[in-house]
């Protein structure tokens, strides 16, 4: 079973969005559940929506993110915990202790890329009891045409962590889909683009 724990250091950077979505599309290729550690349980709401049997299963993740783990593995594939917006938080601490992936969306800003500065120290502290964790940025809600989104892989450069070549674009279809309970998969033709972007994304950085 693969852990994947989605962290920010700044709300507003869709991580409950990519969440429910790569869960989804994880959850076509092997049993996916979310861990809804954010205590503005958006995940939650979102599955409480959500129009079809077929939807991930959401849990409530509390402090006890061991236990709740540990009650957990056996039963799917895959569980994406969904993460405070604070590295400093400590449910955000403890997913980086048991997760094997780190995803940490940021959006091409300079707010953005301050708040994701301060994520290296917390996944290099994580390392230390969890040497195996692997982290990722995955740049998200780009437009290719503004200026700074083109110069954003050569400010990602400089962290030590690495980013996914993938980039999610942003598309008004994820903000569409999530409230009607859905992902961009069930959105048919109107989601085809983002499907392909998020299948090019877990092929790259979860199942490869």
């Amino acid at each position: 079973m693969a852990v994947i724990a989605l962290v920010g250091n700044k709300g507003g950077a869709g991580k409950t969005t990519l969440t429910v979505n790569l869960a989804c599309a994880l959850n076509r290729i092997a049993s996916t559940a979310i861990l809804d550690a954010d205590p503005q349980g958006s995940s939650l709401q979102w599955r409480a929506i959500a129009e079809s049997d077929d939807a991930p299963a959401v849990f409530a993740s509390d402090r006890q993110m061991d236990t709740i783990l540990a009650t957990r593995r056996s039963k799917y594939d895959h569980l994406i915990i969904d993460c405070p917006p604070s590295v400093n938080a400590l449910q955000t601490n403890q997913a980086l202790r048991v997760a094997d992936l780190a995803l940490i969306p940021v959006q091409p800003s300079p707010l953005d890329l301050w708040a994701t500065a301060h994520i290296d120290d917390a996944i290099r502290e994580a390392k230390r009891v969890n040497p195996d964790l692997r982290a990722v940025l995955v740049i998200n809600q780009l437009e290719p045409r503004t200026t700074l989104s083109r110069i954003m892989r050569q400010a990602l450069a400089e962290l030590d962590v690495p980013a996914a070549d993938t980039a999610i674009r942003r598309r008004a279809i994820y903000r569409a889909a999530v409230l009607e309970g859905k992902s961009v998969i069930d959105m048919g033709s109107r989601g085809r683009a983002a499907a392909e972007e998020l299948e090019q994304l877990i092929n790259e950085v979860v199942t490869s």
